[in-house]
């Protein structure tokens, strides 16, 4: 992820305190969306005092005000992913057996989603694919 996106995340309009400069500089360099648990032990992991409680209000404040979008991949957690990384655009595969999550991107299929949209006539706005399955770990 470039450092604009972290640059952007940290200004905006207030002074980042500890935590949200933790959480932003960690998805920073995340290639996937990651739960709250999962930002917290890997700050805490990293040595990081910030509790679990200023990680959930950081990635509510950062959803709001744009720079995270929430995904929900349909086990009942919440996942948080930066918004678009200088255009990139990614979806998701999810084993079903161990839960392991990892992007995936297809230029074929962001065109057949584009084609839809002229069909219907829809301005689309966002979209997400979801896949599931088991990894390979897993099968």
């Amino acid at each position: 992820m470039t450092t604009a996106w972290n640059e952007a995340a940290l200004g905006a309009g207030r002074q980042p305190g500890r935590a949200r400069r933790a959480v932003v500089e960690l998805l920073g360099r995340q290639s996937c969306c990651l739960t709250a648990l999962e930002i917290f032990e890997r700050l805490r992991a990293a040595g990081s005092g910030v509790g679990l409680a200023s990680v959930y209000r950081t990635l509510d404040q950062l959803s709001r005000d744009g720079f995270l979008q929430k995904i929900e991949l349909g086990d009942g957690t919440t996942r948080y992913e930066p918004t678009e990384r200088g255009g990139h655009h990614h979806h998701h595969v999810v084993c079903e057996t161990c839960g392991k999550v990892e992007p995936f991107e297809d230029d074929r299929l962001e065109q057949a989603l584009r084609r839809v949209e002229r069909q219907t006539g829809y301005a689309v706005a966002g979209h997400e694919v979801v896949l599931r399955g088991s990894c390979t770990d897993c099968s």
